[in-house]
């Protein structure tokens, strides 16, 4: 595909930040709550995807590491897609940041092919440079390779009453750590049981009064869980311990 439509309202920008709050749902809490949340929210009109990513780490895992740690500052760097893509599907190289609790995001968008080739050093024209300069000063800092496969199934809402509200359900979150190339398709092993849900709610400014009074009748507190901090904590760090401390962990 050589568009990015799937992806909902973020997709054109290149840099950005904002607030994100999760909440993990279980099956039985993600029915309670949208039986009442249904008729307050909208689907984005693209709003049913498969979001991929491929994390970039150097052998020893450091900024997965730090990351795992919840410093108040940590970066990572991947490419996303949206769906599986071949050579000449648009996808994003991004750098995400996270400062005191707000995301910071600086990402250039590309064809797959264009992407792997700008990773090499080859600047891709008509693009931001200066975000191209900061990828690669990163690459080269880190010596950063293909770490880690996510993949995961996501709705996402919007809110008529709030243009700057996003509210997003991510599903069957899974991962590999062989075959590190989107191209090679979604499948991997669940990093949690069938039904278990991230709800993430992003904003510009405070949440809705509407919502919290919701969650809060339904007992549905806020949460962390990173997908791939999980996948280093609980995958790649007991490999990693039982000598496996190479990139082929036979895990799929």
């Amino acid at each position: 595909m050589d568009t990015v439509h799937a992806q909902g309202r973020d997709a054109a920008q290149k840099n950005f930040e904002r607030k994100e709050k999760k909440y993990l749902l279980s099956e039985g809490q993600y029915d309670a709550l949208f039986r009442v949340l249904k008729d307050r929210l909208l689907e984005d009109e693209y709003s049913r995807t498969t979001i991929m990513s491929l994390y970039y780490d150097n052998a020893d895992y450091d900024l997965l590491g730090r990351s795992a740690d919840r410093p108040m500052y940590k970066e990572k760097f991947r490419i996303r897609s949206y769906g599986v893509p071949d050579d000449d599907s648009a996808v994003f190289a991004e750098i995400k940041k996270k400062f005191d609790g707000v995301v910071y995001k600086r990402r250039i968008q590309g064809k797959y092919r264009e992407i792997l080739d700008m990773l090499e050093g080859n600047m891709l024209p008509d693009r931001d440079i200066q975000i191209q300069k900061e990828i690669l000063w990163m690459k080269e800092r880190y010596d950063l390779i293909p770490a880690a496969f996510i993949g995961y199934d996501r709705t996402a809402y919007t809110s008529p009453e709030d243009p700057g509200f996003r509210l997003t359900l991510d599903s069957d979150i899974r991962y590999r750590l062989t075959e590190l190339d989107l191209r090679k398709g979604d499948r991997g092993i669940l990093l949690r049981e069938p039904g278990f849900r991230i709800m993430e709610i992003k904003t510009a400014g405070n949440m809705p009064l509407w919502l919290t009074q919701i969650l809060s009748e339904k007992k549905i507190y806020s949460g962390s869980f990173s997908k791939i901090g999980t996948c280093y904590k609980e995958v790649i760090v007991p490999a990693l311990r039982s000598g496996e401390n190479d990139r082929r962990i036979q895990n799929v």
